[in-house]
This record gives C-alpha cells, structure tokens and sequence, in this order.
C-alpha cells in the first residue's frame, strides 16, 4: 500500500508539469495566430497555478496590449518587473507600454545605468543577500572576538551589509508604493468622491497613480507625472 501511495504521487508530480507545459504552449500558439483573447485566458488559468512567475505576467502584458489595453498592459509588466528586474525584455515593454501613454518610468534626470542598479535585484534576492551579509557580520564578529583577527574583513562586510540594508529599506520603500495604472480610456480626477464633483482633469489610460486614500468606490490619488490629485472611481484603474 506504501508502495502504490509513492507510486501515485510519482505520476502526479509528471503529470502536472506536462499540463502546465501543455497549457502554456497552446496559449503561445493563440498568441501567435493572433487570437489574444484566448491566449488572455488561457495565461490567466495559468497564473492561478503560477502567481509568481514573472513570464506569465509578461506574456498577459503582451496580450493586452495587442488588444489595446495599454493600461492594463502596463499593470502586468510592472508586476513581472517586480519579480525579474534584470529581464530585458519586460524593462522594454514596460518602458513602451508607459511611453506610449506619455507616461515616463524613469524619472528625468536620473542616469539609465543609475536606474538599472537600483532595480539590479528583485526585493526576494535584495532581502536574501542582506540575510547573508548579516550572519556574515556575526561569523566575522565572533572571529575576531575570539580569535582577535580578522578585523578588517568584519569592518568591510560590516560597511557593505549597512549599504546594503539602506538600499533594501529604500527599495521595500518604494515597492510598498500603493500604485495603479489608468486601465480606462479616460479617467476623470474629481475634487470629491462623488460622480457630481467636478472633475480637475482627465487622464488617459497607461498613467501611473499613488493611492493616497480609499472610500467605497474610489481612490485618492496623486497623478504621478503630473502632480495632479483627486478622487477617481477604482474601476477606472488598476491596483498593481
């Protein structure tokens, strides 16, 4: 009976995988024939078992935006950006589906190879390597208490885990950012959440917002390219 048990989770742990290849390889078969619908939700299914697979974010980007939802396009690219920050491939599609709504990701005056070491890390990699560096510090410590040598790689891993945990603070900062995209045409930034404020701006799809405030059916945002603040309706964006 212990036997047949291991036997069966054997072809269970096969026979899953192939499924998820099978399924991915025919939503890439949609997508190349040009049926991005399907594709969308075939990639969609496949996220349910793969939530943090920065690919099938990406490729759910490609979809929308080949049906012209830049917004919601841009949405998904953050996300796979978030999870694989090193990938050329998302950094230029998202860079794309941002300009392409007159929405600028790096900030002027910022140096792109400046951009790319700050991002050079996902936040998982970024948080493992400041675990290491730290119990590098302590082995390092407990060296030279002990032994009294040492000093000088324990005072230079020390400095590099302080630098490190500075941009790890820096970049859990930044990513905790509550933002969201246009996924609308058009969203309307209104002075009050009430459909009869009057509306200070509109927004086209693709513009990234800061959520400042939630109530019932709206956001308080902050445009981020424009400085502009207000209230718009939460089914005109999309929460990244």
């Amino acid at each position: 009976m212990k036997r047949l048990l291991i036997l069966m989770l054997l072809l269970l742990s096969c026979v899953f995988p192939l499924r998820a290849q099978e399924s991915l390889t025919q939503a890439e078969e949609l997508y190349a024939q040009g049926k991005y619908a399907q594709a969308l939700t075939m990639y969609e299914q496949i996220l349910k078992n793969h939530p943090n697979d920065p690919y099938v974010y990406y490729n759910i980007g490609n979809c929308y935006f080949k049906m012209g939802s830049k917004g919601l396009a841009a949405a998904n690219y953050y996300r796979a950006f978030r999870k694989a920050p090193r990938d050329g491939d998302i950094r230029h599609n998202l860079e794309l589906a941002l300009s392409s709504s007159g929405e600028k990701w790096i900030p002027t005056g910022v140096p792109h190879v400046l951009h790319r070491a700050f991002f050079g890390l996902s936040l998982a990699e970024l948080t493992g390597l400041v675990s290491v560096l730290f119990w590098a510090c302590c082995l390092l410590a407990c060296v030279w208490l002990l032994k009294r040598r040492g000093a000088k790689w324990f005072v230079a891993v020390f400095v590099v885990w302080i630098v490190t945990l500075g941009w790890w603070y820096v970049r859990t900062q930044h990513e905790q950012e509550p933002l969201a995209v246009v996924a609308s045409p058009v969203a309307e930034i209104r002075s009050s959440p009430n459909t009869q404020a009057p509306a200070n701006a509109n927004v086209a799809q693709g513009h990234l917002l800061l959520i400042e405030d939630s109530k019932d059916a709206w956001y308080k945002v902050v445009v981020k390219s424009q400085g502009l603040s207000g209230w718009v309706e939460k089914n005109a964006v999309e929460k990244i």
